[in-house]
């Protein structure tokens, strides 16, 4: 199984067949960032039972789904803007990595 990449070029390349590319195409892609993760807080309000009027509708796996559907979604929107997003995204996670180790390093 590849690390994920080269599935998401595939997507966009698809988009960029049907759709095109270009500032319009980019910030629609953004959008459906933040369409995705409503979603995403819309299962955990499920999940939670965080509306009295519909109750308990959703489940961790439907949470981790919509979470799974964010990061496939930002991936995609992340090449509009690099021609790199591996490496991009790499050496963010990275950074995030040194920030927490540093932030809790004499935490138990």
């Amino acid at each position: 199984m590849d690390d994920g990449w080269p599935s998401v070029f595939v997507i966009v390349a698809a988009l960029k067949d049907i759709y095109g590319d270009g500032p319009y195409q980019e910030a629609l892609r953004i959008l459906k960032v933040s369409e995705e993760a409503g979603e995403a807080a819309q299962a955990y309000f499920g999940f939670t039972g965080q509306n009295p009027r519909k109750g308990v509708t959703h489940t961790r796996e439907d949470v981790a789904t919509e979470l799974c559907d964010v990061i496939i979604t930002a991936a995609v929107a992340l090449y509009s803007f690099t021609e790199s997003p591996k490496e991009l995204l790499a050496g963010r996670i990275t950074a995030a990595n040194e920030l927490a180790r540093r932030r809790y390093a004499d935490r138990p």
